[in-house]
């Protein structure tokens, strides 16, 4: 594994950091918080005008075609800075899904818009009372002549009210199907969710509403063989979300630890604060290397079956750890909205459920020892 970064990685680094930075600070990132559009205008365009939206896209159709360690790197910086954004759900998941199973004018209508941003495509997942496998997919897709009518009701769907289109999975008399929806199509209801990372989520109704079967991705039934794919390239980009929060958020506690003073003494001189932040500072590498081993091995085309639940799985559990510990460090202040620890601490644990949640991973990483 070689972890050597070229200069172009670093500069990219700085790129995006510095982007972030300027059109992402931390108060756009409260202004952010439980909107209905949820994401900022400016930084998005930045995004799309540096290329950085479809960083993994094919450059045929728009992208940067860059590899899974410069999306790792985009990830850290855009976990460091909270970033708010629609660039998981839209570049890397529906974009995602068209890369490995649309047909050629999907491909043409749909990657270029995503690339620049001028299109949010989001995927509507997860249904309620149900879990993350494929037998939760439950929403109806009955035929009908050419067209599939679907029935039924996603939650979590993230940036709905901003999507062109959603990428359903629905479930026909073949299997999973993934298809793309007009939000705006009779039928369609949206109605805004609140979430621990106030970020913004809808819930999704649907009831009879008729999708031409030319707007499937795929062959009949492959949807969830697919989202299997692409889902195992995008837990390694949270999970290097996950890192580069973990890491700012360690840093600005480190800040305060020296600054903050009992007993004439700076927090950091005391034992017990101290080990904590060793601790701490250990798992943020141990868990940073765990995820350039899984991009480095994707980029090798070597197996990530493993890897990626691992990196995930290690990520955010470091991530929820630590700024548990980070919040007690900073004392009462820590848990109030005016100080900016309780920010990471909060998208830590969403992120921790959401994409595969420790349960699932923890099932996939002891298939993979087991089987």
């Amino acid at each position: 594994m070689d972890l050597q970064f070229s200069e172009e990685q670093e500069m990219l680094r700085e790129m995006v950091r510095g982007v972030c930075s300027e059109y992402a600070p931390l108060d756009v990132v409260r202004a952010m918080e439980d909107d209905p559009t949820g994401y900022a205008s400016e930084l998005w365009k930045q995004l799309g005008e540096l290329g950085l939206i479809g960083i993994t896209l094919p450059e045929a159709y728009g992208g940067g075609g860059q590899g899974p360690l410069e999306a790792v790197m985009l990830y850290e910086e855009l976990g460091r800075s909270l970033a708010p954004s629609p660039h998981f759900p839209s570049a890397v998941m529906a974009g995602g899904v068209l890369v490995d199973a649309g047909s050629e004018a999907q491909k043409k209508a749909w990657l270029p818009k995503i690339a620049s941003g001028e299109a949010i495509l989001t995927p509507a997942w997860h249904e309620p009372e149900r879990g993350f496998g494929e037998e939760g997919v439950q929403l109806t897709a009955r035929r009908d002549g050419g067209d599939y009518v679907l029935s039924g009701t996603k939650r979590h769907v993230l940036f709905a009210s901003s999507a062109a289109r959603l990428v359903v999975l629905a479930r026909s008399d073949d299997g999973v199907e993934l298809l793309l929806v007009d939000p705006q199509a009779d039928g369609v209801t949206l109605n805004q969710q609140r979430s621990l990372a106030s970020d913004t989520q809808y819930q999704v109704e649907l009831r009879n509403v008729r999708v031409p079967e030319s707007e499937r991705i795929g062959a009949p039934g492959s949807g969830w063989a697919t989202w299997e794919r692409v889902m195992h390239d995008g837990i390694i980009l949270l999970a290097a979300q996950a890192m580069g929060g973990c890491e700012r958020a360690l840093e600005i506690t480190v800040d305060y630890a020296k600054e903050r003073t009992q007993f004439d003494k700076p927090l950091g001189a005391f034992q017990s604060i101290s080990h904590y932040l060793a601790d701490a500072a250990t798992a943020v590498d141990g868990g940073k290397t765990l995820v350039y081993e899984a991009a480095w091995a994707r980029s090798a085309g070597k197996p990530v079956e493993r890897l990626a639940p691992m990196a995930k799985l290690f990520a955010c559990q470091t991530y929820r750890d630590v700024t548990a510990m980070c919040q007690q460090v900073w004392g009462g202040v820590g848990f109030t909205i005016e100080y900016d620890i309780q920010l990471y601490f909060r998208r830590a644990k969403q992120l921790q459920i959401s994409w595969w949640d420790t349960r699932t991973l923890e099932e996939r990483v002891a298939a993979s020892i087991l089987d």
